[in-house]
């Protein structure tokens, strides 16, 4: 939904047609979520059909433009107004990979961990730097020439884009813990098993790869 009444949000400032609205959403987000024309003029069909937007003209190069509705700018409103729910949690790949990974026999996980934290390490300092030049006033990716508030408007993305790794990384902490006891209670069955001399209880200690945990830096 966050396309539509992010294409909403710009045709309440005016008309506008799909090369515009393309345009003006990643300038705003920096580039973060690209759109193509396609998705645009998809959207924009079901916002007509809705009755939230309607055909504004054209130009002399033959751009239709769009204009918010009435009931589209109180859509809007509504939207701005609403929290986000958390009812249907968005798919989060990194959760189902490791979800997938521990119930899967072969899959070094700990190594899958290790991987994703490098991976996410670096991208919170392409993030950090990107932030450093926002607030030096260099000019965001797609920036030049857009209107005051835009460059809030993407350091604010940046910000929690940065929040966002902050936590997938500590998270990514968490569960090599969880994997590391995991793999000590094993070890501790198996050698109990071995023990008491039941074969039927002795299974072997899962493999563990854990080292010494990456700098952040």
């Amino acid at each position: 939904m966050s396309i539509r009444h992010g294409l909403l949000a710009l045709l309440d400032q005016g008309p506008r047609y799909g090369y515009q609205l393309r345009t003006e959403f990643e300038a705003r987000t920096g580039a973060t979520w690209p759109l193509n024309v396609g998705q645009v003029y998809t959207t924009l069909a079901r916002l007509e059909r809705d009755g939230l937007v309607v055909p504004a003209g054209e130009d002399e190069e033959g751009h239709q433009f769009y204009a918010a509705t009435d009931a589209g700018r109180a859509e809007l409103r509504a939207w701005f107004d609403t929290p986000v729910p958390r009812t249907n949690p968005p798919r989060d790949e990194l959760a189902i990979k490791l979800a997938m990974a521990v119930t899967v026999p072969g899959v070094d996980v700990p190594a899958v961990v290790q991987g994703q934290r490098r991976h996410s390490i670096k991208a919170l300092q392409d993030y950090t730097r990107l932030k450093g030049r926002a607030l030096a006033g260099e000019t965001r990716p797609g920036g030049a020439g857009e209107q005051a508030g835009s460059d809030l408007a993407w350091l604010l993305v940046l910000e929690q884009l940065i929040f966002q790794t902050e936590a997938e990384i500590r998270w990514l902490d968490h569960c090599e813990t969880r994997l590391a006891q995991r793999a000590e209670v094993e070890q501790a069955r198996a050698a109990e098993a071995r023990t008491t001399g039941n074969p039927a209880d002795d299974v072997p200690p899962a493999p563990t790869r854990f080292g010494r945990r990456r700098s952040r830096a």
